[in-house]
């Protein structure tokens, strides 16, 4: 078939929805034994030269990345909660998913998560433990090619090396080093998917700070395992928006997806078993409009938990500037972290990780530092290595001009910016919910979905104690602290978890620990909508994880 040809594929053992890192893996791990697998995503491949134009888009101060790669009518939502949604801001409608945008922040949850109501009395346990997940932590770690070290005393445990070295910190990660040291308080790499060396076909990284759309590819994103599952045998469908679930007359199977292109057709997709990865939110929302007489509140919600416990990551931070040149210019990632306070005794305050600013993003009187364009930063460079480009991007008085629209200051006059990242944990909570809103249809007629998020206790007493923990670093760097981002009026994270949530409890969870759902013996679910609770890190790593264990499982089903 044709790149442009959307018909469904006949004889197909299984068809993932979603082509992002979970459906990305699923789809991968699945065509490495041999299976037939459809890969079905609402949006488009993109081409290099949407590549291109995006990059060139995010080097613009006033880039807005909903332009880009959302359709108005397609991706509309309502937010109903304390928490403004944002849906548009955060995540990405592609081939690929969020990952063409994310910052390859690559840690474990630590086993406490797994644990939290035998540990603590509070949310519930998962149905699987660290221990289970660990050995697809590793496979995950070396697929995406993850650098870091086993530096960390307080992380979780491991039993095999990083796939490559750790990027070394910065000199701003010095200076907080310093002031962490006097106060107890441990500074260690930052897991990043981005290349520190060549691997995997992928260039190192050159420091052209933009790694929000990484021009050489040196950071992880999806559709390198969306390309791998296409090179076994695997089948892409794009801009195949998925409009609903159709099971057999038992209730007991799913036959179809029913899916519609840009010309207006619509197909069913069947298969032997059927993948849903798409995320926290359109997850429960395409379960909850594919409702029939025997599921009329949603397929696979005979529990009632699907669109429920949704929890984010809330975050908060400091600002604050030095008389000292901090050499923080954009080079475009965090390369320092601390998880002193993650494992707590008591069950609050609860878990939170630091990170530490390595990009100035104001400058002298509250002008802004304007980015380097890529052909200026290229023309710079000659042929780059690393280190020059590195010296280049975090050199805050390099008079050289990197292109027409960068700025840069000629002198080491004060006061510089710096900022401390906190983000922690939230308790998954039944009223934190997504659902339809029938008030507000999509491109299709369909009810869009409606997203009711706010804090609770337990999040807002772990932020407050964070944001003591960040003031005492900085009065202890001698800084002057000039803001502060709080839990007030604070906007939805990327990280969206919990609403199709694991358990063995077929009355309270919607899949069990094999992600399989607990109603439909061929329907499964790789995303982060299947967490039990969130932790306090980064979700990614964990559902590629979780994403190459459900595989495995479906192997040993099919």
């Amino acid at each position: 078939m044709s790149e442009t040809d959307r018909r469904p594929s006949s004889d197909t053992d299984v068809c993932v929805v979603g082509a992002g890192p979970a459906g990305a893996f699923t789809a991968y791990s699945l065509t490495q034994k041999g299976y037939d697998v459809v890969i079905l995503d609402a949006g488009k491949r993109l081409s290099p030269a949407d590549h291109r134009r995006r990059l060139e888009q995010w080097l613009r101060s006033d880039f807005q990345r909903k332009e880009f790669w959302h359709q108005k009518e397609r991706d509309r939502y309502s937010s109903t909660g304390e928490i403004y949604a944002r849906l548009n801001d955060t995540r990405v409608k592609a081939v690929g998913g969020t990952s063409l945008h994310w910052e390859a922040n690559t840690p474990r949850m630590h086993e406490k998560d797994f644990e939290m109501h035998t540990r603590y009395g509070l949310a519930s346990d998962w149905p699987i433990d660290y221990a289970d997940l660990q050995p697809y932590y590793a496979r995950a770690e070396r697929e995406m090619g993850v650098s870091g070290a086993d530096d960390n005393p307080f992380g979780p445990p491991r039993s095999e090396p990083f796939p490559q070295p750790a990027f070394p910190p910065s000199y701003s990660d010095s200076l907080f080093a310093e002031a962490c040291e006097e106060l107890g308080i441990a500074m260690t790499s930052q897991p990043k998917a981005i290349n520190s060396e060549p691997y995997d076909d992928r260039a190192e990284c050159q420091g052209y700070g933009v790694c929000n759309a990484c021009p050489i590819n040196a950071k992880y994103t999806a559709d390198v395992h969306v390309r791998k599952a296409e090179d076994a045998g695997a089948r892409v469908i794009d801009q195949a928006q998925a409009l609903s679930i159709e099971h057999d007359r038992s209730g007991e199977s799913v036959e179809a997806v029913v899916y519609a292109t840009p010309g207006g057709d619509r197909y069913r997709q069947e298969a032997d078993e059927f993948v849903i990865a798409c995320g926290g939110i359109e997850t429960p929302r395409l379960l909850l409009l594919s409702d029939s007489p025997e599921y009329p509140d949603g397929l696979a919600n005979s529990s009632g938990a699907v669109g429920r416990y949704l929890m984010d990551h809330p975050n908060v931070s400091v600002a604050a500037t030095l008389e000292e040149p901090t050499q923080q210019n954009n080079i475009g990632w965090v390369s320092s972290r601390s998880d002193q306070f993650y494992d707590h005794d008591e069950p609050t305050p609860g878990s939170f990780h630091l990170t530490f600013s390595n990009t100035a993003k104001s400058i002298r009187g509250g002008a802004q530092v304007k980015k380097p364009t890529l052909s200026g930063l290229l023309e710079v460079a000659g042929n780059p290595t690393q280190s020059a480009l590195f010296d280049k991007a975090t050199d805050p008085f390099n008079e050289t001009a990197l292109g027409d629209d960068l700025e840069l200051p000629t002198n080491d006059s004060g006061p510089h910016p710096i900022s401390i990242r906190g983000a922690g944990e939230m308790l998954p909570r039944a009223d934190n919910r997504v659902t339809l809103d029938r008030s507000k249809t999509d491109n299709h007629g369909r009810p869009v979905p409606s997203i009711n998020l706010s804090d609770g206790s337990h999040a807002k007493e772990t932020m407050q104690f964070c944001l003591s923990v960040q003031r005492s670093i900085m009065d202890e760097l001698g800084a002057t602290i000039t803001g502060e981002s709080t839990l007030e009026d604070r906007d939805m994270s990327t990280h969206h978890m919990g609403t199709t949530r694991m358990g063995t409890d077929p009355s309270t969870s919607v899949v069990n620990a094999e992600c399989r759902t607990h109603d439909l013996r061929n329907l499964w679910i790789a995303s982060s909508s299947v967490f039990t609770t969130g932790g306090a890190n980064n979700p990614t790593l964990t559902i590629a994880a979780l994403a190459l264990k459900t595989a495995d499982h479906i192997d040993a089903k099919l």
